[in-house]
């Protein structure tokens, strides 16, 4: 069952975001990896700034979160994370269905450059990396994130968009 989360799922969303994130470590550049991945600060915040987080159920559960985010003209796709023991069995591409289903806005992702994972994931779904200067022009408009974070990211979009 796909539900949008409440403030009783924070904790539950926290567990699973840096449960998931784990697959980062080592993989993207260490001065962007850090314990925990996401603070609690920092998941308050992304809520605070209209992230709309959306979760995915499994005998009650929650197993899988990924936020949506309502950006000028866009829809950003924000913390798509499912837990470690849960992934391959379709929870990811579940909850970006429902997404997409839940605006008429072009839909842009971003992620790490070297999260290859995360970029095939996106391009099975109907996603396609944009071009460098593409990529740091959407970064600079839509997202708030450090110089190093933009240098390490890749952004995909919707085939028919952008």
């Amino acid at each position: 069952m796909i539900r949008k989360c409440g403030s009783s799922d924070f904790t539950r969303m926290y567990t699973i975001i840096n449960d998931a994130a784990s697959a980062y470590q080592g993989v993207i550049p260490e001065d962007c990896f850090h314990e925990p991945y996401m603070s609690e600060d920092e998941l308050r915040h992304e809520i605070d700034d209209g992230v709309v987080f959306w979760g995915y159920e499994d005998n009650g559960e929650l197993v899988g979160v990924m936020g949506m985010q309502n950006v000028k003209d866009v829809t950003l796709i924000r913390h798509a994370y499912v837990r470690t023991i849960m992934r391959n069995q379709g929870i990811g591409g579940k909850l970006l269905s429902f997404l997409r289903t839940k605006t008429d806005r072009p839909v842009l992702i971003g992620t790490w450059a070297d999260a290859v994972w995360a970029i095939r994931f996106y391009e099975k779904h109907g996603f396609r990396l944009v071009s460098q200067a593409e990529k740091d022009r959407l970064l600079r408009t839509y997202w708030v994130i450090s110089d190093r974070q933009i240098e390490t990211s890749v952004v995909l979009a919707e085939q028919k968009t952008v």
